[in-house]
């Protein structure tokens, strides 16, 4: 056998060795990957409803069914969550931890108001006859909006969990990096909403 060289042999070293990496390294990219992947499923939410959105099979559309001042209020209700989560991550880098829980749990009071409106109008539109089963343009409809609302609701809960994690570890560096994921998060959903209520609600009704 041939005598490795010492080049080979410092290679061989390297690949055996493991490879160290910051704490937490891959956790901002993995997310952001998550996040496009979730930009994605709502693009296609979007396009179905798009196509699907003048299918009214003879029943009632936007204008005989939408409450433009109901969800114009909804859509305050999330913008300001947005708000007070970034005065929550303000907070967090000054190492207050007591400002940084009040702030989470200010934005957990919006995110399931946010919520309550949204069940309220889905409980009315069902009740007078226009659920998802009603056409392609309210299936559509209930699809965006709905899986829209599962992702606050998912939210609510991870906030619920990074708070009692925050409450009891402190704001250490594995819990930051949590908050920070779930700021991006938060944003996004505020992002994709703005879309649904210009492109759903708004567009619609004029």
């Amino acid at each position: 056998m041939a005598d490795l060289s010492s080049q080979d042999l410092t290679a061989r070293y390297y690949e055996l060795e493991p490879h160290h990496h910051p704490e937490g390294a891959s956790t901002g990219l993995g997310f952001w990957v998550y996040l496009m992947s979730d930009c994605l499923m709502f693009a296609v939410l979007f396009a179905a409803y798009a196509v699907l959105g003048n299918a009214y099979a003879a029943g009632p559309g936007p204008k005989d069914l939408f409450d433009l001042n109901l969800v114009a209020i909804n859509t305050g209700l999330l913008l300001v969550s947005s708000i007070t989560f970034g005065f929550g991550m303000l907070g967090a880098y000054r190492g207050d931890q007591g400002a940084t829980l009040r702030w989470l749990g200010v934005t957990l009071v919006f995110g399931l108001s946010f919520l309550g409106v949204e069940i309220y109008e889905f409980a009315h539109l069902i009740h007078e006859g226009a659920g998802p089963w009603r056409s392609a343009f309210l299936s559509s409809f209930f699809a965006l909006v709905g899986t829209h609302g599962l992702h606050v609701a998912f939210g609510c809960l991870w906030l619920v969990v990074l708070a009692v994690q925050i409450k009891a570890r402190g704001l250490v560096p594995a819990n930051l990096r949590r908050l920070a994921c779930l700021s991006m998060f938060w944003h996004f959903l505020d992002v994709v909403w703005i879309g649904v209520f210009t492109f759903v609600y708004l567009i619609k009704m004029i």
